[in-house]
């Protein structure tokens, strides 16, 4: 059994893979800021399995992660593996959208991913023993025109990753990048993408997108791309010229 912390678990791919952890009889810690959510999911994934804990935590504090931590070591809770989920998007033209969104967003997707990775990693390494998964994006690959601060931590995060991923060969601890394209969540509506056309004929379920993290994390992949459009894409990203791509992009958000 491996107790597992995930950060934004209320809804979607986060939601998913708690379940599957607790479904696979795993401890699973739940992160999130919605306290009545938190106990709801708390109530529902106890279903499959009692050992379900919750740390009840707005994520865009400044001191989040000393609070998670705190929280951990006075329950005594050794953390084998860690699923960075938190984000959302705030989708649009780069001089129209809301800044302070856009902060947040870098917050969650840059510094909340990097400060938890660096306080609980050491703790694997000390153990030989972790595995760690961090959501990033097709957009990773991409310019993303109308996306533009998104795709660009989403490209933080497969970069971070990739470079621990190979940092950490050998030392009893992996690091895996999932790359969902669209996915029929939440996090969807909020950035207003759900209605896009090319979204509506690639979506996949977060059902799928989270099993497929799950095995390729827990199997110590070092990418794993979900769907087999989306991996053709990734693979059209790596040979046409970015002006090309950032066209493309633009073109599909404005359909």
């Amino acid at each position: 059994m491996k107790t597992v912390l995930i950060t934004g678990t209320t809804s979607g791919i986060g939601y998913e893979i708690s379940k599957i952890f607790a479904m696979e009889g795993h401890h699973v810690i739940l992160v999130s800021r919605n306290p009545e959510k938190l106990r709801k999911q708390k109530g529902e994934l106890q279903i499959y399995n009692k050992n379900i804990n919750i740390i009840v935590c707005d994520l865009l504090r400044e001191d989040a992660v000393d609070y998670i931590l705190k929280v951990l070591e006075e329950n005594h809770w050794t953390v084998n593996c860690l699923v960075n989920n938190a984000g959302f998007n705030e989708a649009g033209l780069f001089w129209k959208t809301d800044a302070d969104k856009e902060r947040d967003m870098i917050q969650l997707h840059i510094h909340l991913v990097t400060a938890l990775t660096k306080r609980l990693l050491p703790m694997m390494l000390e153990r030989r023993d972790g595995k760690i998964l961090n959501i990033g994006s097709t957009a990773s690959y991409f310019p993303c025109a109308t996306d533009a601060v998104y795709g660009a931590t989403k490209g933080y995060i497969l970069s971070f990753s990739n470079a621990l991923y190979s940092e950490l060969n050998g030392m009893g601890v992996t690091v895996t990048t999932l790359c969902p394209g669209a996915t029929q969540t939440e996090f969807a509506k909020k950035a207003e993408i759900e209605n896009v056309p090319l979204f509506q004929s690639f979506v996949m379920e977060p059902q799928k997108v989270a099993r497929i993290g799950y095995k390729a994390m827990m199997r110590g992949k070092r990418v794993i791309v979900a769907g087999g459009v989306n991996k053709l894409q990734v693979l059209m990203a790596k040979i046409l010229p970015a002006k090309v791509l950032g066209e493309i992009s633009k073109a599909v958000m404005h359909q």
